[in-house]
């Protein structure tokens, strides 16, 4: 039965960040609604080009359809997941049942998030739980990897083998509140980062030197797709802690194409990621067809994918 839902676990992207390779993942959303064929294909054109495609759970707090489903789904369908897990929606009860039950389906990558507010999101009025943060959040992966609850009891049925990772955001306006931050995720058993959308390179590059130096642990650079002048601009307005500076809007607002004028920044971007840090996340919203042009501007091979069982 086992192997009828899970005929294959997927794991290149755990190996390739245990083997040093330069990591590449790539963000598609899980349909609003219950017909899932947009996001399979979305994802489909990434077959090859990145190590795993990550699912957003509830990003900015809007409506969309379970992670943990979402990516139950692009497994079936030959396609390793990075399932997103929100503190906001759950308490340590329903993490600790979704964390089991993406570990019975095969599905091993979890991206620990606190969660966005929800009064950021389509249902301002809904209840935020938050019983954990992301810190804890991963605290709990351990305990669940090493055969107990949150309360130390033991896992009668068997313990899990999660691959947890963070986010991290080197633009953080507090250096000292990034380096605490960035520690406690690191103690608390993060095997790889995952970082906001980067524009500021040099601070990304400061990041590295100064704080995850040593760390051992690969830190992915978050590529955005910036699709016009109007596109930044809205998410300098909308997005907390994203700076898109006026030459790269400027840029975008005097080109004749400005949809291809994004595609050559973020491909700009990926090459100055690859001197700096181990991977890349490549986010381009309802344009996810377009990471595998962007990777070729970027000189960006095939992943090298190494499937186990």
């Amino acid at each position: 039965m086992l192997d009828t839902i899970n005929p294959t676990a997927l794991t290149s992207f755990r190996t390739a960040a245990k083997t040093g390779q330069f990591l590449i993942t790539a963000e598609v959303t899980p349909p609003k609604g219950g017909n899932p064929e947009h996001m399979v294909r979305m994802a489909a054109t990434l077959k090859g080009r990145v190590h795993a495609v990550n699912i957003t759970d509830g990003s900015r707090a809007v409506l969309r359809m379970s992670s943990l489903v979402a990516s139950a789904i692009l497994l079936q369908n030959g396609i390793e997941p990075i399932c997103q897990l929100a503190c906001r929606d759950r308490n340590r009860i329903g993490l600790q049942a979704d964390l089991m039950g993406a570990h019975a389906l095969g599905i091993y990558n979890i991206l620990a998030l606190t969660g966005d507010p929800v009064k950021a999101g389509d249902h301002p009025d809904a209840k935020g739980v938050f019983d954990l943060e992301a810190v804890r959040l991963l605290q709990l992966i351990q305990k669940l990897n090493h055969g107990v609850d949150c309360n130390e009891k033991p896992l009668t049925d068997g313990a899990l083998d999660l691959f947890p990772g963070a986010a991290v955001d080197p633009q953080c306006a507090s250096w000292s509140g990034l380096q605490s931050r960035f520690e406690r995720k690191l103690a608390a058993g993060a095997q790889f980062f995952q970082s906001q959308l980067i524009t500021d390179f040099e601070r990304l590059e400061k990041f590295m030197d100064k704080i995850a130096a040593g760390c051992n642990k690969p830190i992915l650079a978050g590529i955005f797709l910036l699709k016009s002048a109007k596109n930044a601009q809205f998410i300098n307005r909308c997005v907390p802690g994203v700076n898109i500076p006026d030459h790269i809007i400027d840029r975008l607002a005097q080109a004749k194409d400005p949809l291809e004028e994004g595609m050559k920044i973020a491909a700009e971007q990926v090459q100055i990621a690859r001197q700096l840090c181990q991977g890349v996340h490549m986010m381009a919203v309802k344009r996810e067809d377009l990471i595998v042009p962007i990777l070729d501007m970027a000189g960006v091979a095939p992943v090298n994918l190494v499937v186990t069982k």
